[in-house]
């Protein structure tokens, strides 16, 4: 299968963009090219040398590409989304990654605690934004997640309103925790 998004002539190269970001602690190249009538390509090698990418269409569809470990420039697995299946991904990816990071994070900090408060019906808060709360200044706990009909909404921001059933998950020290769940109970 050939190089998804290729439409050049031989020889001649896309403008490349390197990104370097820190994920996890671990530092990842992202080689960004453009690829002109169709959008933009994001690839990076994992750290057991499989290189991954995605092609960002114009049109807003997303292809999930996995190249060829013998030839880089040939992929050996295509996958077409959309902004649904995307956005879907990427929460799984984020939420999977962010559980492990959490972990991590209790065994570093002493004293940093996760807690998971499900929100009743009678709550104050159900049908509000999380903003009306302001866990964080009353507290000192944060919210970092939110889990609803199974889908995890990753740093909701003060707009985020709240249903019953949404399980909200905190950071911060027992107190700060505990005076979460009372905010979240009794308002």
């Amino acid at each position: 299968m050939p190089h998804p998004g290729r439409g050049r002539e031989p020889g001649e190269k896309s403008p490349q963009l390197q990104l370097l970001c820190r994920v996890a602690g671990v530092q990842v190249r992202i080689e960004q090219t453009a690829l002109p009538g169709i959008g933009i390509r994001y690839d990076f090698t994992t750290q057991k040398g499989r290189r991954i990418g995605v092609v960002a269409h114009r049109s807003g569809r997303r292809d999930l590409v996995i190249y060829d470990v013998e030839d880089p420039d040939s992929c050996v697995a295509q996958l077409a989304l959309d902004d649904e299946e995307a956005t879907a991904l990427a929460e799984l990816l984020g939420a999977s990654l962010m559980v492990s990071q959490l972990a991590g994070l209790r065994e570093e900090a002493a004293g940093l605690l996760t807690e998971k408060v499900t929100l009743t019906a009678d709550s104050p808060y159900a049908g509000r934004p999380l903003g009306d709360a302001k866990v964080r200044s009353r507290t000192t706990a944060s919210i970092v997640a939110v889990f609803r009909n199974g889908n995890a909404i990753i740093s909701p921001g003060p707009d985020f309103v709240f249903t019953a059933g949404d399980v909200v998950v905190g950071v911060g020290t027992r107190d700060g925790l505990d005076a979460m769940t009372r905010i979240f109970a009794e308002g």
